[in-house]
């Protein structure tokens, strides 16, 4: 696999409605668009998932363009690869920074695709030709929460994912069943808790929840076996995951039942699978989550989620759930709460070239020496 460029793009673009979370509100969403293109003029598509400001992760967009930029390239560009694994092994030399490296890892998967003109689910093991569709209901009111329900079910999503945190979610979580008994629900706490609220989480299992995500400390996985030891409803660990190792411990340590598998979380395909793969074999489930992407990651997502191992329905929505128009085509559609996976060579999507050119703030090229 001879890289003759690589273009880096920092792309903006205004969501349709805010994205509240206890953490803040998310309005406008930035994101980096990476093209990798070989000496054959083929190009695989990436993109880095940080956002503007670490408020999920320590790393922004600003900090993964320097260590595209400054570090991984150039890693690249000093010792070729003939596979994408030998990106991500390649990668491990530099600690942490797994959205960027993530971000070039998966375009290197998408061209890998490309040149076995094959799709980028076949290529990584994937099993399935359609994949069931869950939502986040991320709204700053109750009213507004119930009108996203109604509105998410009538476009068919098999799993709906309710935000909460200690000043909103028993009485929230109460009312949201009192209209819905059966529906499949988990609520998402983003570190919301502490040990301290181990009664008020102790109550949650009133509510016959599918889990509850990341309760407790980003970086930790020990309080959280605690909690687990205690409570009925699954825990699924989603940012203390960034890595194989961590997926690992927790399992071995009881911390969770369920995890939350994002490529772009953990620093790519390869450490996805592997996450995948031991979950597998250990009879833990896995979900693939979302992280308010444009669609790129997305269709990476959708690729992911074909895996075998994932069997609850991931947080992979329809484009116009959060863009008025995507920079993928065609877009990503939800029917009848499933999205099917595209059988076409690479991701199965074509870039919206206009889109793209309308969104991109930053561009910026780098030119390989082949010999």
């Amino acid at each position: 696999m001879r890289i003759a460029q690589i273009i880096l793009r920092v792309i903006s673009m205004p969501l349709k409605s805010p994205f509240h979370t206890h953490l803040g509100s998310v309005t406008e969403r930035e994101g980096i668009i990476v093209e990798v293109i070989d000496s054959n003029g083929i190009s695989g598509y990436g993109e880095g998932v940080a956002f503007s400001t670490p408020w999920y992760t320590e790393e922004t967009v600003a900090t993964s363009l320097h260590i595209m930029s400054d570090v991984l390239i150039p890693l690249l560009k000093k010792r070729p690869i003939k596979h994408p694994e030998d990106a991500a092994i390649l990668f491990q030399s530099i600690r942490r920074n797994h959205m960027a490296k993530a971000g070039l890892e998966m375009a290197i998967w998408d061209l890998y695709a490309k040149r076995n003109s094959t799709s980028l689910s076949n290529v990584i093991g994937g099993t399935r030709s359609e994949i069931a569709s869950g939502v986040v209901v991320a709204a700053d009111s109750l009213i507004s929460s119930l009108n996203q329900i109604e509105k998410y079910l009538e476009e068919g999503y098999r799993r709906f994912k309710i935000k909460i945190n200690p000043n909103q979610d028993y009485a929230v979580l109460a009312e949201i069943r009192r209209y819905y008994p059966e529906l499949p629900i988990m609520a998402d706490a983003n570190s919301a808790y502490t040990l301290n609220d181990m009664d008020r989480l102790k109550a949650l299992d009133d509510f016959n929840l599918l889990m509850i995500e990341q309760p407790l400390a980003s970086d930790d996985i020990i309080e959280h076996a605690l909690l687990q030891n205690e409570i009925n409803t699954p825990i699924c660990l989603d940012e203390s995951i960034v890595g194989f190792n961590d997926a690992k411990n927790a399992i071995e340590l009881g911390s969770c039942k369920i995890i939350n598998i994002k490529a772009g979380r953990v620093g790519g395909l390869y450490e996805a699978k592997r996450i995948h793969d031991y979950c597998l074999d250990r009879g833990i489930e896995v979900w693939c989550g979302g992280m308010i992407e444009f669609g790129i990651s997305r269709a990476h997502n959708i690729a992911l989620a074909s895996l075998p191992g994932f069997t609850i329905p991931g947080d992979i929505s329809a484009s116009n759930r959060f863009w008025e128009e995507d920079i993928i085509t065609p877009e990503v559609c939800v029917k009848n709460g499933f999205v099917s996976v595209p059988s076409t060579p690479g991701i199965g999507f074509s870039i919206n070239e206009k889109r793209l050119q309308e969104t991109t703030r930053f561009k910026k090229a780098f030119k390989f020496e082949n010999k």
